[in-house]
């Protein structure tokens, strides 16, 4: 069920620190999400990377044999978590995810699906299969219209015909080709503001919807909050709603979803190898601090041989997104 903001004036935002009633301290790191660069075939109107075919900005190959050497050396991280842009356009996407299935971790590719039909990159989805890649898809909606006006013409049948790709390959049906789907809501154009559905009745629906009319299956549904951040909040300031948006995110949090968020167990990696605790505070520039303050780098953790430098997560009020209602991160609803 929808939960839709009532239309009465809130109170100022509290910052999001002062909500919590203690800081927001860091696990054992066990996942590293690395941010491979800005280039992607798409220019998402929801996306808070702000990628597109105009971009240039990706990894480089110091950055990478970088990353190679900390994959390597940290058997603690027990995902690798592969974002843009499209991860799949940008330099060294192909030798981190070896790099990774050598030492045993599970690979998670963010996929748009349609970069599978763009010259050069056809062999993907046998590739993925190949390395038994967990794919994560953006798909915000089940329906033609809303998706193609979040990511652009065409992109729904461009996706459905890459869903059913993979399903002939095996992906949503063998247990080792795990196919999952992401939800994101419609963007707001007014203060009528929404979290999104119960994820699980949710995913019911896509699953219907999708063996019905195009014979797809998938394994699970990730529902994405919309967070303030990049194209996103440009969209909520051009429409005047970004204070009022933050307000609504703030009347819906739920002290239950921070022992869940994925900042606390994640190191995110940009594509100059600089360290943050998560995507949003990447593309925001607030980077991770170690105890003492200092910044972190990739080079810095491969010289401290610890992953674990980070006492205390960096916040904002953004993360109000996040601790919403059952709360948001790369894998779905916390609760």
């Amino acid at each position: 069920m929808q939960i839709q903001s009532k239309n009465t004036l809130y109170p100022s935002v509290t910052q999001f620190k002062q909500k919590l009633n203690s800081p927001l301290t860091k696990k054992g790191i066990t996942v590293l999400q690395i941010n491979l660069g800005k280039r992607c075939n798409l220019a998402c109107k929801h996306c808070h990377v702000e990628a597109s075919p105009k971009r240039t900005e990706e990894l480089s190959p110091e950055i990478c044999e970088q990353l190679i050497s900390l994959i390597h050396r940290f058997p603690e991280i027990k995902i690798v978590d592969l974002t843009g842009g499209a991860p799949e356009m940008n330099y060294g996407f192909k030798p981190l995810v070896e790099a990774a299935k050598l030492t045993g971790k599970q690979v998670i590719v963010r996929s748009n699906l349609t970069i599978y039909f763009e010259n050069a990159f056809g062999d993907l989805p046998e590739y993925f299969a190949k390395h038994q890649l967990r794919i994560v898809a953006s798909l915000p909606c089940y329906l033609a219209d809303n998706v193609d006006k979040m990511r652009g013409t065409g992109v729904f049948d461009s996706s459905i015909k890459a869903l059913q790709w993979l399903n002939k390959l095996g992906y949503g049906k063998e247990r080792n080709l795990i196919l999952d789907l992401v939800f994101n809501p419609q963007l707001p154009t007014s203060e009528k503001f929404y979290l999104a559905p119960e994820q699980s009745s949710l995913e019911q629906d896509y699953k219907t919807f999708l063996q019905e009319h195009f014979n797809i299956v998938f394994n699970n549904l990730f529902t994405i909050t919309n967070l303030p951040v990049g194209r996103t909040k440009m969209h909520l300031e051009r429409k005047k709603l970004y204070t009022s948006y933050l307000q609504f995110l703030e009347s819906h949090f739920n002290t239950s979803t921070i022992e869940h968020l994925m900042c606390r167990d994640e190191l995110s990696i940009d594509y100059l190898g600089n360290v943050y605790d998560c995507d949003f505070n990447q593309m925001m520039n607030l980077p991770a601090k170690t105890r003492n303050g200092k910044t972190l780098t990739v080079a810095k953790l491969l010289e401290a041989g610890s992953l674990d430098l980070i006492n205390e997560v960096q916040t904002a009020d953004y993360c109000y997104g996040c601790t919403a209602g059952c709360g948001s991160s790369c894998g779905g609803a916390l609760l």
